[in-house]
């Protein structure tokens, strides 16, 4: 199965889904944009109105869609519009690309409950919209924080992400 979703920097996203048993590929890419094949340099300048996204291959025997959901909704924050922390654009809005009514509705009912729940102070305003052609990312994008640790923006930004989701976890 494949799901795809935009929660901020895909450098970011892309480390913590990789630690999820049952995830057997992610792709950083962009999604949901005006232009074909754009470059990352296009992506960030907010003119081609894409996400950066990572794609999930997985194995819905082994993680199911709404755990992959729960994992989105922990390592992000879906109430900044067009922003996560620093990271400021459209390209970084909160955004789940469903590939089939079953992820849509199951999306749906995950935001609904955590919205009955208050789970957030803010609004939730993570758009949930049809999958669209996917962009992979350039080479170098891929697998960015475990090739590039000492990177100051992995170490700072990065590393304390991915501390905390495996603590959470208990990892």
């Amino acid at each position: 199965m494949v799901a795809t979703f935009g929660g901020g920097c895909f450098w970011c996203t892309e480390v913590i889904f990789q630690q999820l048993a049952g995830v057997a590929h992610v792709r950083p890419g962009y999604m949901g944009g005006n232009r074909a094949h754009p470059t990352y340099e296009q992506v960030c300048s907010g003119a081609t109105g894409h996400v950066e996204v990572v794609q999930i291959d997985y194995d819905e025997q082994t993680v199911a869609y709404e755990a992959l959901l729960a994992v989105f909704f922990k390592t992000h924050d879906p109430t900044t519009p067009n922003r996560q922390g620093n990271d400021v654009g459209t390209q970084y809005r909160s955004a789940i690309f469903y590939h089939d009514e079953e992820q849509r509705m199951a999306a749906e009912a995950f935001i609904s409950q955590l919205s009955a729940h208050e789970v957030y102070d803010e609004p939730i305003v993570t758009e949930v919209v049809p999958a669209q052609p996917f962009y992979e990312a350039e080479d170098y994008h891929h697998d960015y924080f475990n090739n590039n640790p000492q990177n100051p923006y992995c170490a700072a930004v990065i590393a304390p992400k991915l501390q905390k989701f495996l603590k959470s976890r208990g990892g």
